[in-house]
């Protein structure tokens, strides 16, 4: 049980590292130059290569070491980043995603592609073989005199003295951690003095054992770098107060200084010359990388800003329970709420005030409660960079992806179901969308074509955009194939945006013939109904020559949704306000028959085609209430702008969403279910299934029919 519990956490943190990688490497295309960024990069691999070791993983291990041996020499500038290491560098960091996961999940993994990259790799070394070569025993130390074979000043040519002022807050013991360790790990480095700072030491009656009020000052004489030294200190970035500086003046004098150095009783014993391999699998405190490592002479207000936040690992099933009772306690103050207005009581001040905190008290709950499932879109974002190499190379076009708020948080489920749609979208963008590099230079354009993914809250939900700079949609060819495969009427007269959303029929594709990436007729209408079941929809905007535009617009969350009550026949309701542009109670002569029993309702100047709820679900209305009602203007993707009859609006209100696939079944029409205040069951509707429901003749049929017979009024 422990085993497998330090297992898991060894992969939890890998796909930390990973994403760190993923970031480190995007960093390294925009400046290869940036030493910070690739440490990090270096101290990721690093860090998964030691603890996969620890689990015996050899091949994650030898995958690693000759990754990381080839950034090592970046790290030393023996090697410069050009084109062709970067784009190696990308498949070696996907290589090592596809090791880590096979790991995981003890499955085979094809050594081909894993073999050529270990030998593009070892073709950067030089002649240099991927293992570390120490030979201990040509090293000949004596600690009990000052006695070393090979003279200090050509063991450490390039060392340097280093001053580091160190002040622990309260916080860092209260955390576990122990100083000493840390100067420990510091003595490895090289010679070190550490001098103690007890001035602020209060007397004795005033002692306070949790109290951090020591602080220390430590001389380091090292051939490792600066940032080397703050890797040791990285368990602690913000809970101490450090200052890391070069001492030119003995730095200067350290040949001398060094000659003079008495022996292990005032220093460690010296290293031998070390390779920046040896130096790298030096053991350090850090076992988890960072997007960029720390930058000297910070304060402790610097440090505090940049440390890392306390974080709690919990089970997912612990917070799906506890997001389950904040909606019975949403459920609860609705029923309470209900029953109080049934009792019908003199208006009393104060129970109506207490009833309002209550109710604030419990939307802030489920907030918070919901906060804990929201997680920023990064590593899905990150993910579909290798999606555009790899289409890129599949389809020898030029692409690169561009990014745009990739912290921004969204429900963990949506991010977990969002995967397979995004990458169908990124590939058609890449596969349709970007035109080959020579065409794009003749039309004046980039070689390199450019996916953009952008992510941003707007008005209560998610709005996910993939766009191209592509050549735009073919209208024209859209339209002929659709008449080809018999989804659209020979005759058809269709407006762009109904073109454009023939893209997500089923079996649709424009694909000349059948390759990795498309011509299937499976992609857009796979990716409309995922977005649909997660509640949202998707929309495309495209300009002739300029490119296209994929809009996905989600929920913020899948547990709670606002929503008007409301009446169909003789049954209660709920359908989502996210989907209603505007309510409309219609005067009798704005309604219009099309046809024998279709009807159309005129809105400023526009014929919307009009959908009974009642009839699409099966109800039976009472006489009264047929052809009366209240319309409900909502937008599709594929039928436009549609006006849904209901019998009545009674409420607007927050509900909690209980899966009807789960606890009943699929329904046509029909999202899910929530629980009223009254108790009562009730339904939450589909819109765009609404619409399908009440159009059998087809998805393009019936708008088309509604205006050619308008123009016959």
């Amino acid at each position: 049980m422990g085993g497998n519990s330090i297992r898991d956490t060894f992969f939890e943190e890998c796909e930390e590292l990973l994403e760190s990688l993923v970031e480190g490497l995007s960093l390294l295309e925009e400046n290869p130059e940036d030493m910070e960024t690739i440490n990090a990069v270096f101290r990721s691999v690093h860090s998964i290569k030691g603890g996969a070791g620890a689990f015996a993983l050899d091949r994650l291990v030898g995958f690693a070491h000759a990754f990381e041996t080839v950034m090592d020499k970046v790290r030393d500038k023996q090697l410069q980043i050009d084109e062709k290491l970067m784009a190696l560098f990308h498949r070696s960091g996907d290589q090592l995603t596809d090791l880590v996961t096979a790991a995981r999940d003890e499955s085979d993994l094809n050594e081909e592609a894993e073999s050529g990259l270990i030998k593009e790799l070892e073709s950067y070394l030089g002649g240099e073989t991927a293992q570390e070569d120490f030979n201990f025993d040509a090293l000949t130390l004596d600690f009990d005199g000052p006695a070393v074979e090979v003279p200090i000043e050509e063991a450490t040519p390039s060392e340097r003295a280093f001053t580091i002022k160190f002040k622990p807050d309260r916080s860092l013991y209260e955390n576990g951690h122990e100083p000493l360790l840390i100067f420990d790990a510091l003595a490895e480095l090289g010679a070190l003095t550490v001098e103690a700072d007890v001035n602020d030491l209060p007397s004795f009656d005033d002692f306070d054992p949790n109290d951090a009020v020591i602080s220390w000052t430590l001389k380091l004489v090292t051939g490792d770098t600066e940032t080397t030294l703050h890797e040791v200190f990285e368990f602690v970035e913000g809970l101490c107060s450090l200052d890391v500086s070069v001492d030119e003046a003995a730095t200067e004098a350290l040949p001398q200084v060094q000659a003079e150095l008495p022996g292990p009783a005032s220093a460690s014993p010296p290293e031998p010359e070390e390779t920046p391999q040896a130096i790298a699998e030096q053991p350090t405190p850090s076992a988890a990388a960072k997007p960029a490592a720390a930058q000297s002479g910070g304060g402790a207000a610097s440090k505090e800003s940049r440390g890392p936040k306390p974080t709690l690992r919990v089970d997912l099933d612990r917070v799906d329970r506890l997001i389950n009772t904040v909606g019975e306690l949403i459920i609860n103050q609705a029923m309470i709420s209900q029953r109080i207005e049934e009792l019908d009581l003199p208006t009393v001040a104060h129970l109506t005030n207490e009833l309002e905190a209550y109710k604030l008290l419990a939307r802030d709950i489920q907030e918070g409660v919901m906060a804990i499932r929201a997680q920023p879109v990064k590593p899905l974002f990150q993910r579909m960079s290798r999606i555009v190499r790899e289409a890129s190379d599949a389809t020898s076009k030029k692409s690169k992806l561009v990014t745009v708020g990739d912290s921004t948080e969204v429900d963990k489920t949506v991010i977990e179901r969002l995967a397979d749609p995004l990458t169908h979208m990124i590939r058609n963008a890449v596969d349709h969308g970007l035109e080959k590099p020579e065409v794009r230079e003749e039309a004046g354009k980039d070689p390199t074509g450019t996916i953009r993914l952008s992510a941003a809250h707007r008005s209560g939900s998610v709005f996910i955009e993939i766009s191209d700079d592509g050549a735009g949609l073919n209208r024209d060819r859209i339209l002929q194939k659709a008449i080809e495969k018999n989804l659209v009427a020979a005759d058809a007269e269709l407006s762009d945006p109904e073109i454009d959303n023939l893209l997500f029929l089923p079996g649709f594709s424009t694909a000349g013939q059948v390759s990795a990436l498309s011509g299937r007729g499976v992609g857009m209408d796979v990716v409309k109904n995922a977005v649909q079941a997660l509640g949202g929809r998707v929309s495309i905007a495209s300009t002739q020559g300029k490119g296209t535009t994929f809009s996905i617009i989600l929920p913020l969350t899948l547990a709670v949704l606002d929503g008007f009550v409301i009446s169909v026949a003789d049954q209660t309701m709920v359908i989502p306000i996210s989907s209603i542009l505007e309510t409309i109670r219609p005067n009798p002569r704005d309604i219009h028959l099309v046809g024998t029993d279709s009807e159309v309702v005129s809105v400023r100047g526009a014929y919307v085609p009009i959908v009974d709820v009642a009839s699409s679900l099966g109800l039976t209305e009472t006489k009264e209430a047929s052809g009366t009602g209240i319309l409900l203007l909502v937008s599709t993707e594929m039928q436009g702008m549609t006006a849904l009859r209901v019998t009545a609006i009674h409420d607007q209100r927050q509900v909690v969403i209980k899966s009807l696939e789960s606890n009943y079944a699929a329904i046509p029409g029909v999202s899910a279910a929530t629980i009223l205040g009254d108790g009562k069951i009730a339904l939450i509707l589909d819109p765009e299934e609404i619409i399908k429901l009440g159009h059998s003749s087809g998805p393009d049929l019936f708008a088309q029919q509604a205006r050619m017979e308008l123009r016959n009024v």
